[in-house]
């Protein structure tokens, strides 16, 4: 059997939110003939404050960093009001990148933001299979 494409992905989330983050990257450990290497963070530098204008150009740089490389970007896309604004700013280094973009629905979840519908490539429900097929579909 010819080796496997190792898939570099980043998911963006909003930090409070981690159990969908880490129920993903679970569901992905479980999937056969499925290789990837996760480039998001689950946490950010303690160090670095986003509330201060030189940490929130910081953390931006770091992020940019972290989603140049990946073959694929997804986007948590649940109500998540309070994370909107960082979420969009990872959507735009995505889109800045002409990186793929997935729109994961969250399990139960109708309402999804807007501007992560009319962004995404794809927009998919929170089911392993769908999940890795759309990933092999859009991944540069």
């Amino acid at each position: 059997m010819p080796a496997l494409k190792t898939y570099d992905l980043f998911l963006s989330h909003a930090w409070f939110y981690s159990k969908g983050y880490s129920r993903f990257f679970e569901l992905m450990n479980e999937q056969p003939n499925f290789k990837y290497r996760n480039y998001s963070v689950p946490e950010h530098d303690p160090v670095i404050d986003p509330n201060t204008k030189a940490g929130k150009v910081k953390l931006i740089q770091l992020l940019d960093n972290q989603i140049k490389p990946v073959n694929c970007f997804l986007v948590m896309a649940g109500m998540y009001a309070a994370h909107k604004d960082w979420i969009q700013i990872e959507v735009e280094i995505a889109n800045n990148y002409n990186k793929p973009i997935i729109g994961l629905v969250p399990w139960g979840q109708v309402n999804t933001p807007v501007y992560i519908q009319e962004i995404a490539d794809e927009m998919i429900g929170w089911n392993s299979a769908s999940m890795v097929d759309a990933i092999r579909r859009h991944s540069l």
